[in-house]
């Protein structure tokens, strides 16, 4: 690629890292909240103990899916936008980075903001949950990272899709 393949690149990864947290949330949503039931968005301060507190809980969680959906849509849409231009690169390394950029992010921002800070959930509560909140926080850095080698290996020229 040349030497402005980062200005070249910004759509596709813009959309890919919005679409990368609007998956990451819906991973969290689906597979913690709802799946496993390892905890709920305000299990923290309010426990799901009655079936008043599930229900808080439970409305709380729909909000949490729809802004994860709403950042799917916007993903989707910018990445139609992006491949609808002639100037920016088909690069499967370039969205599958961004994804997992955006993935990553999600759950380093809402590990520290929802886990440490505002501590309104756990990852696991109980035993061990400060390391269960860290692991979570880890593995979005390491989602980020992969996600930023991809996208250097497709701004060398590797990759490319038609």
């Amino acid at each position: 690629m040349e030497a402005n393949s980062k200005s070249v690149l910004r759509p596709l990864i813009t959309a890919g890292v919005v679409l990368g947290i609007g998956l990451g949330g819906f991973v969290d949503g689906i597979v913690l909240h709802q799946i496993l039931q390892w905890h709920h968005m305000l299990s923290s301060v309010r426990p799901p103990t009655t079936i008043a507190q599930m229900k808080v809980n439970m409305v709380w969680d729909g909000l949490f899916d729809a802004a994860t959906w709403i950042f799917t849509v916007l993903g989707i849409y910018l990445l139609w936008q992006a491949v609808q231009r002639d100037d920016v690169p088909r690069s499967s390394n370039t969205l599958f980075g961004s994804i997992l950029i955006g993935a990553g992010s999600f759950n380093v921002i809402e590990g520290i903001i929802d886990h440490q800070i505002l501590g309104i959930h756990h990852v696991k509560p109980g035993a061990n949950e400060l390391i269960w909140d860290i692991g979570f926080i880890v593995l979005g850095a390491i989602l980020v990272l992969v996600g930023w080698v991809l996208i250097q290996a497709a701004k060398k020229g590797d990759n490319a899709i038609a």
